[in-house]
């Protein structure tokens, strides 16, 4: 089981979790799993080419996947996932 820690953008699709658990044997594997529980978070982590959003941070134990291998990073029980959209604003 890993642990998949959302920001508060998307606690709208966990239905409010900040933390959600899932099986899986890489990052997107995991991200699948989440789907089928929480319709669209996959969406909004990643395009229908399996690559994530330029404006997500998805991260594996602290490391970023994109300098792993991006969704096809291996996960272990235990791992944490946290995904993180970028924010953007100004004054």
């Amino acid at each position: 089981m890993v642990e998949v820690r959302v920001a508060s953008t998307m606690l709208k699709l966990t239905r409010g979790a900040k933390v959600v658990h899932a099986e899986g044997g890489t990052v997107g594997e995991v991200l699948g799993a989440l789907d089928q529980q929480y319709p669209g978070l996959q969406a909004q982590v990643a395009d229908r080419d399996g690559q994530v959003h330029r404006f997500v941070n998805v991260y594996l134990n602290d490391e970023d996947v994109r300098y792993m291998q991006a969704l096809s990073t291996p996960v272990q029980p235990g791992d944490v996932v946290s995904i993180l959209p970028a924010l953007a604003g100004g004054r």
